[in-house]
């Protein structure tokens, strides 16, 4: 294991602390100054003006729910060249947990406004400096281990399998990036929603729940043939039966050069599921199109999945 890994985590995770131990402590410092309902809708069309409100203990809640969240889905996906993308989220979320505070500080004759240019520009700063600090402290993670890279293609290469005998294999693989943005888009969520209309939100949602079902997959290669589906549920899911399967080998892909980008991808003649740079199995289907996925230890696969279609044809 990568020992600077406990570091990393912890420097991901501590300004989201930050954040909230500051946002708690203003609370309780204007608590007296709060009204008996917080204002937590502010409608952008109307010059900022509060149309929607809610207890202190919900708000609370909400604001202490959503920074931990962020907190721990950063600190589970954080890279070290990302960490600065750790702190600029919670300078942004927290910033803009003070700002809705200090709208809500009014005198009793005042209107409760949200002031989107000051007040998002105010988040803004805030997560620019932030962002400037967590780069600044990315010196204090080693530098991560490069992988080893996956040997020479292996297009003949099989498994032997005796008369009979079942074989199967599967590996769990993600991505942290996709994962640490379909995170983001669920986290944004509420705040959507205590900014904006339910539409907003809902597209946090849309991008948010099938980005999360599709950052991490499994890959099966067993007598169904080749099977890609998502590690938290039975669906999506990618199935190349042997009946359709000419050959597979191992192949180094680019995920921008080669397929424009990362996810489920769609390119002339070749599909995939790309979730990395690197070693991918590689399955030539009947009429040579292609179908790609990204994943550790390809080399078995391809060997294994070589060997079931020779004895498929067999059969």
């Amino acid at each position: 294991m990568n020992r600077s890994k406990p570091r990393l985590r912890a420097l991901a995770a501590l300004p989201f602390a930050l954040a909230l131990a500051v946002h708690l402590l203003l609370f309780a410092r204007w608590r007296d100054e709060l009204p008996a309902e917080l204002a937590i809708h502010f409608s952008l069309g109307d010059g900022g003006r509060a149309d929607g409100w809610t207890g202190p203990t919900a708000y609370v809640l909400i604001s202490t729910g959503l920074l931990l969240t962020l907190a721990a889905g950063w600190a589970t996906t954080v890279r070290r060249r990302l960490l600065w993308g750790a702190w600029a989220t919670a300078g942004f979320t927290g910033g803009l947990f003070v700002q809705i505070l200090r709208a809500n500080v009014v005198d009793e004759f005042e209107v409760q406004v949200f002031s989107p240019g000051m007040d998002l520009g105010v988040a803004l700063t805030a997560a620019a400096v932030a962002g400037a600090a967590g780069w600044a402290l990315t010196s204090l993670v080693p530098e991560e281990e490069p992988a080893a890279g996956p040997g020479p293609a292996a297009d003949d290469r099989r498994l032997p399998l005796a008369a009979g005998e079942v074989a199967g294999w599967s590996r769990d693989t993600g991505s942290r990036p996709l994962t640490a943005l379909a995170v983001l888009a669920l986290a944004a969520a509420p705040v959507t929603l205590l900014l904006a209309t339910w539409p907003g939100a809902l597209l946090g949602l849309v991008i948010g729940v099938p980005g999360l079902a599709l950052a991490r997959v499994r890959v099966t290669v067993d007598r169904h043939g080749l099977t890609v589906r998502s590690a938290l549920a039975r669906r999506p899911r990618v199935r190349v039966p042997l009946d359709a399967v000419e050959a597979a080998s191992v192949r180094d892909v680019d995920a921008l050069t080669d397929f424009g980008g990362w996810g489920y991808r769609v390119r002339a003649h070749r599909t995939g599921v790309v979730l990395r740079s690197g070693e991918a199995l590689v399955v030539r289907r009947e009429g040579g199109r292609e179908f790609a996925v990204t994943v550790p230890d390809a080399r078995t696969a391809a060997a294994l999945l070589n060997a079931l279609v020779e004895r498929h044809g067999k059969v």
